[in-house]
């Protein structure tokens, strides 16, 4: 499903509004299998691999919504990562299946706050972070609003 066309998306400020204030509803699994790769000399799963993990669902979340990270750099735009939070509360180990639940938080004209959970398999909560994505006019190294286009997916997924 093509969530994304080539045409330009005309949508209100205050339709915006209203797709913002249904995004916490809108929520978005990704699998990840802990790989020997992924493990420290303890056999857990280093710290820094939870922010790799939630970076993948980030990425595979605007895919399904057919705007990956092509479309973005066709277009002379980065989504650059701001600020992270990460509150580790567990560990996770080799050959563990975990869920990376992500959402919108915060959605505002050139940033969005992602919150994700990464959980086992027995729902247990392994990390929480908060991610701000800056949109970024890679050209002028300048914030920028977010397309429009993607405004338009987000509505069609609402």
């Amino acid at each position: 499903m093509n969530l994304i066309s080539n045409d330009k998306i005309k949508i209100s400020k205050r339709r915006a509004i209203d797709i913002i204030k249904v995004m916490p509803n809108i929520k978005y699994d990704y699998p990840v299998r802990i790989y020997y790769e992924d493990t420290d000399a303890g056999g857990i799963v280093y710290h820094t691999n939870y922010l790799k993990f939630c970076e993948r669902a980030r990425t595979e979340w605007l895919r399904e919504l057919n705007a990956n990270q092509s479309f973005f750099l066709e277009q002379n735009i980065g989504l650059v990562v701001r600020r992270v939070e990460m509150d580790n509360t567990a560990s996770a180990k080799l050959d563990d299946l975990l869920i990376v639940t992500s959402w919108i938080s915060e959605f505002k004209r050139a940033s969005l706050v992602f919150t994700q959970q990464i959980s086992d398999e027995n729902n247990k909560l392994i990390c929480s972070v908060v991610v701000r994505i800056a949109c970024v006019n890679l050209q002028l190294s300048k914030p920028c609003a977010i397309p429009e286009k993607i405004l338009g997916a987000l509505k069609r997924v609402s």
